[in-house]
């Protein structure tokens, strides 16, 4: 019996050191909590950047008519021509719109692709930075059955105060452009900022007479 009993008691004695030990190792399971808290903080970081990169070309160009007003965003990129973002706010106003011969324009030179437009704007710096606004060589026409081209002209500008200089905040200028369409109505777009989509800043939609 004594011998049975003193190998009963080692056991216990044995477990009881595993015990202690288990208890002391019990503290190492608090530490994985601050590399979890790590893992779950660090990917919520991320998605902000994510607006930045695709707010310069979410919003569709802003189509207007003779009459209306519209915001449009100026986009830069940097040195390298990536990272684009609105550096600003203008707005353009269409004040007039109307189909003119060479002689109404004081030239001589024929419209290439068929008919000129006297477009008259309103170009407004109503954001927080400086614009700097060049319309020559930026307006393509198009319509349903043409593709879009430059309407640019040699004519330029009509009578009044340039459309292209640096508009500070809460500048405007009115002008007009002289253009060159295939035909009357369709729509001539500005496509002077550096928005890596392509697509037009705003949209006139010229008169069909």
């Amino acid at each position: 019996m004594r011998t049975y009993i003193r190998r009963a008691v080692m056991p216990a004695a044995v477990l009881s050191a595993v015990l202690l030990t288990g208890c002391s190792s019990e503290p190492d399971k608090d530490r994985p909590a601050p590399a979890l808290s790590a893992s779950v903080d660090s990917p919520a970081e991320e998605p902000s950047q994510e607006p930045l990169e695709t707010a310069a070309s979410s919003a569709p160009a802003p189509v207007v008519k003779v009459g209306e007003t519209a915001k449009w965003d100026v986009v830069e990129t940097d040195e390298y021509g990536e990272n684009p973002k609105v550096t600003t706010q203008m707005s353009v106003s269409v004040e007039s719109a109307r189909y003119v011969t060479p002689a109404e324009v004081d030239t001589t030179n024929e419209p290439e692709h068929g008919q000129y437009v006297e477009l008259k704007l309103t170009l407004k710096n109503v954001g927080k930075a400086p614009a700097e606004i060049m319309t020559y060589g930026m307006m393509r026409w198009e319509d349903q059955q043409t593709a879009a081209q430059d309407a640019t002209t040699l004519e330029g500008v009509g009578e009044g105060p340039e459309l292209d200089t640096t508009y500070k905040p809460g500048q405007s200028v009115t002008g007009t452009l002289i253009l060159d369409v295939a035909r009357k109505g369709g729509t001539v777009g500005y496509y002077g900022t550096e928005d890596p989509s392509g697509e037009p800043a705003f949209v006139v939609e010229l008169p069909a007479s």
